[in-house]
C-alpha cells in the first residue's frame, strides 16, 4: 500500500478526520491550534480556519454545518466561517479537562469525550448531545477517552481508554442511547503505542491509530489483528474513510512534544495522509440537532 502525505500541515495536534460526501471535502482539525482543516482531494485544495480557542473534535449536521466539542463545550461550528454559537459545557467544573474525540451514533447523537489535559486523573467521562440539546453521561473514570465508533449494526460501542493501552466494546442501544456492558476488545503492547482514534469500516473491522506507534491496525470483528498499516511518522492520532467509494483512508498525525532529533527523524509529523485500501468504510452518521 501506498502512503502519501497530502498536507504537511505541520499540525501540533492533527485529529478528527470527517469525511462529508456532499461537499467532497475531508475536515479535520489541529486541536492545540484551534484551527478547522478542509482538504478537497478532487483538486488538492486546503484551507484552514482560525477558530480561536481548543478543538477537539467535530461532526456532520444532517441540516448542514458542524457540530464541535470546544473549549467552552457543546457548539455549532459555521465550516465556511469558523464561528461559533455554543450550547452547553458539561464540564465547567472540570478545569482541567479538555474535549478530544467524537462520533455521532445512529440515531443522531453527538458523543464526544473528554480527558485530563495533564494526562494524570482519570476525570474523562463520553457525554451524548441530543437533538433537544440535552446533555447526557455515558460513563467516565477515564484519564483520556478517545476513538468512539460503532459497529455496521450500531450495537456496538468502541472506545480506546488510551492511558490504560486497551480498546473497550460497549454494547449499545441506538434506541435510548445508552452504554451497557463493556468487555476487552484488544489490548495493545507497550512497544507499540498508545490506542488513539478509531474508524468502522463496512465489513465490521475496526481500525485504530497508534499514538507514538508508527501505525494503524486493523481489527477483525472478533479482536484479532488483521494488518497493520506503517507510518512514517509516531504519532497517529485517527483515521476516517473517504473518496467517492469510500476506500481511501485518511490518517491525522501530531508533532506535539516532538524534540529536534525526533522531528528529523520524522519530519512529516502533522500531517495528513492517505492510503487507499481493499474494504470500504462507512459514511459517518449525522447529527440531527
Amino acid at each position: 500500500m501506498e502512503i502519501t502525505c497530502v498536507w504537511d500541515a505541520g499540525a501540533l495536534l492533527g485529529e478528527g478526520p470527517v469525511w462529508d460526501r456532499k461537499s467532497g471535502f475531508l475536515y479535520w482539525v489541529d486541536i492545540k491550534n484551534g484551527h478547522l482543516h478542509r482538504y478537497g482531494p478532487s483538486d488538492g485544495s486546503r484551507k484552514t480556519l482560525e477558530i480561536g480557542q481548543e478543538i477537539g473534535c467535530i461532526a456532520l449536521r444532517r441540516g448542514g454545518g458542524l457540530v464541535a466539542a470546544v473549549s467552552g463545550g457543546f457548539a455549532f461550528l459555521d465550516p465556511g466561517t469558523g464561528a461559533l454559537d455554543h450550547i452547553s459545557d458539561p464540564e465547567q467544573d472540570l478545569p482541567g479537562n479538555r474535549f478530544n474525540d467524537c462520533k455521532c451514533d445512529p440515531a443522531g447523537r453527538f458523543l464526544a469525550g473528554s480527558m485530563d489535559d495533564a494526562i494524570e486523573k482519570p476525570t474523562g467521562a463520553l457525554y451524548s448531545l441530543d437533538s433537544a440539546l440535552t446533555v447526557t453521561k455515558l460513563f467516565g473514570g477515564y484519564t483520556v477517552c478517545n476513538g468512539p465508533a460503532f459497529s455496521p449494526d450500531g450495537d456496538t460501542l468502541y472506545f480506546s481508554d488510551t492511558v490504560g493501552r486497551a480498546l473497550l466494546a460497549f454494547d449499545y442501544d441506538p434506541k435510548t442511547g445508552t452504554a451497557g456492558d463493556k468487555r476487552l476488545f484488544a489490548r495493545i503492547p507497550e512497544d507499540q503505542g498508545f490506542p488513539d482514534g478509531l474508524t468502522v469500516d463496512s465489513e465490521g473491522g475496526v481500525w485504530n491509530a497508534h499514538w507514538d506507534g508508527w501505525r494503524v491496525t486493523r481489527y477483525l470483528p472478533d479482536g484479532k489483528i488483521d494488518r497493520v498499516i506503517e507510518l512514517p511518522v509516531p504519532r497517529v492520532t485517527s483515521c476516517a474513510f473517504g473518496g467517492e467509494d469510500l476506500d481511501v483512508l485518511y490518517i491525522t498525525s501530531a508533532r506535539t512534544e516532538l524534540d529536534d532529533e525526533a522531528l528529523a527523524a520524522a519530519p512529516l509529523s502533522g500531517g495528513l495522509f492517505s492510503v487507499k485500501v481493499d474494504v470500504r468504510g462507512i459514511l459517518p452518521d449525522l447529527f440531527n440537532g
